[in-house]
């Protein structure tokens, strides 16, 4: 299999696997923390928004090391698509524009709703697939257990959704 951008072969899977489990392990050994990216949103939010959400101990407390990861993240993609030969933004989505058909300002609206439920279920969830797939599911923690298993039924649900009902449109014209 080819990835998309560049035509490149892709790293095995192992070798993200590892650095996860070394991210995860350095967190809980090093500085005593939970691998949590949904909640670097409530600390970059933090930063901007006066409400007492955003002011919680929990949030506050957790810039020190969470907007760091964010930042290592965002620079870390960035690094990705240069080495591969570079990054160029694009309205040009392929199979969803057959199937949809929206402009530039309707992408952003599909986004941002998308973004929006996103967000939703992961405060629903109490966490992120990152959060309760890698670090609550090493622990055996229950809810990680029950929102990874949602997290994988919604995800195939979704699937077979939009590949099965949305999609195959655009196959057709």
């Amino acid at each position: 299999m080819r990835l998309i951008l560049h035509d490149l072969q892709p790293m095995h899977w192992y070798i993200a696997g590892i650095g996860i489990a070394g991210i995860t392990l350095a967190l809980l050994l090093l500085a005593s923390r939970r691998l949590s990216v949904s909640s670097g949103f409530d600390d970059v939010c933090s930063l901007v928004l006066e409400s007492g959400y955003f002011r919680r101990e929990a949030i506050v407390s957790g810039r020190t090391w969470r907007l760091p990861l964010l930042a290592g993240l965002v620079l870390g993609g960035f690094l990705s698509a240069v080495l591969a030969g570079g990054w160029q933004p694009t309205w040009a989505l392929g199979i969803f524009d057959r199937a949809i058909g929206l402009g530039p300002a309707g992408k952003l609206a599909w986004m941002f709703g998308g973004g929006l439920l996103i967000g939703f279920g992961t405060r629903l969830a109490g966490g992120c697939t990152a959060g309760h797939g890698i670090f609550g599911m090493a622990n055996f923690e229950r809810p990680s257990i029950i929102s990874t298993i949602t997290f994988v039924l919604a995800g195939i649900v979704t699937t077979h959704i939009v590949y099965g009902l949305i999609f195959p449109v655009a196959g057709t014209q």
